[in-house]
C-alpha cells in the first residue's frame, strides 16, 4: 500500500501529486469494520444498569431543557450538507463516476469554511466556548475505563456536552481546518468568480505537500463523517440527534446525563405555551431504551 503518489513535473524533478487512493478504500474498510465492531460489541456488553434507573428530577428543570438554538442548528445542517457534497465530489471520481464535480467541489469548501467562519463568531460571542474546549482528564480516564468494563463505575453526569463529544469535536476541528486551508490555497489554480488561476503560486514540491496534506485530511473524514452519522442513528442516540433539529431534549434525558451544577437548565422558547403530552402524544416523545 503507497501513501501518496509522485509524478516528474516539466523539469524532469519528481514531486508530491497527492495521496495515494488505497488510503480511500482502507478509510471505507475502517469505517465499516468501526460500525460493525461497535455493534458487537454493544450486544456482548448489553445495556448497562445505570442506564435503565432514571433519577428524580430536582426542582427547576424544565419539561423542555434548549440545548442547541436556531443558528446553532442551522449551522450544523448547512456545514453537514457541504461535508458530504465535499465528500462525494472529492471521492466518487475515483471510484469511477464521472461528471463535472470540481465546480461544484468549490462552491461546497467555499460553503463549508462561510460556516466555519460563522460557527467560530457565534461561539465565541453567543455560546460557552470553553464549555466544549475543556479538557478532563480525569474525566476521559474514567470513561475509558467504563468502556473497557463494564463493572467499572461510569463517569459522573457532565455539563452540557460530554466528554466523548469534546474529543470527537477536537480531532474534527483539526482535520477540518486542514482541508479548509488546503482547500482554500488550491482554489487558486482554478477560475473563479474571486480570482483568476494562478499556478503559481507556490513551488511545485510545496503544492505538493498542499496535495498530500488535503487528501489525508479528506480520508479522515471519511472515517469521522460515517462514525458521526452512524452513532446519530443509534436508538439510544437518537435523543442527541433530535436535539439538533429542534433544539431541545426532554426532562428526563436532561436529569439522567447532565449535572445541573454544570449546565444550568435553560427552558426551551416553546416551553411556557406547550402543555405537558399525555397518551399517544407522551408515547410520540421519542425516549431511551430502557
Amino acid at each position: 500500500m503507497e501513501i501518496w503518489r509522485k509524478a516528474a513535473n516539466p523539469w524532469g524533478q519528481e514531486v508530491l501529486i497527492g495521496i495515494s487512493w488505497d488510503l480511500m478504500w482502507l478509510a471505507i474498510a475502517a469505517s465499516v469494520a468501526f460500525v460493525v465492531g461497535h455493534i458487537v460489541w454493544i450486544r456482548t456488553r448489553g445495556v448497562d444498569e445505570a442506564d435503565r434507573e432514571p433519577a428524580a428530577a430536582p426542582a427547576g428543570v424544565p419539561r423542555r431543557v434548549l440545548r442547541h438554538t436556531l443558528p446553532a442548528r442551522l449551522f450544523h445542517w448547512v456545514m453537514a450538507a457541504a461535508m458530504l457534497v465535499l465528500l462525494v465530489t472529492a471521492f466518487a471520481p475515483v471510484m469511477g463516476f464521472r461528471f463535472p464535480w470540481v465546480t461544484v467541489h468549490w462552491i461546497a469548501g467555499v460553503v463549508l469554511t462561510a460556516s466555519v467562519a460563522f460557527h467560530v463568531v457565534h461561539a465565541i460571542g453567543w455560546q460557552d466556548f470553553w464549555a466544549m474546549m475543556r479538557i478532563d482528564v480525569a474525566e476521559g480516564v474514567a470513561t475509558l475505563r467504563h468502556i473497557l468494563r463494564k463493572d467499572a463505575p461510569p463517569p459522573p453526569p457532565d455539563g452540557k456536552y460530554p466528554f466523548d463529544h469534546r474529543l470527537y469535536h477536537h480531532v474534527i476541528v483539526v482535520v477540518g481546518m486542514g482541508v479548509i486551508v488546503t482547500g482554500l490555497l488550491m482554489m487558486v489554480r482554478i477560475d473563479t468568480p474571486f480570482w483568476a488561476r494562478n499556478p503559481y503560486l507556490l513551488s511545485d514540491a510545496a503544492w505538493g505537500v498542499v496535495y498530500v496534506v488535503h487528501g489525508l485530511c479528506g480520508v479522515s473524514l471519511i472515517f469521522l463523517t460515517a462514525a458521526h452519522i452512524y452513532f446519530a442513528l443509534r436508538p439510544e442516540k437518537l435523543w442527541i440527534t433530535w436535539s439538533m433539529i429542534r433544539g431541545w431534549i426532554d426532562r428526563e434525558h436532561y436529569v439522567r446525563h447532565f449535572d445541573p451544577e454544570r449546565w444550568p437548565p435553560v427552558p426551551a422558547p416553546d416551553e411556557a405555551s406547550s402543555p405537558e403530552p399525555t397518551g399517544a402524544l407522551a408515547d410520540a416523545v421519542p425516549q431511551e431504551r430502557r
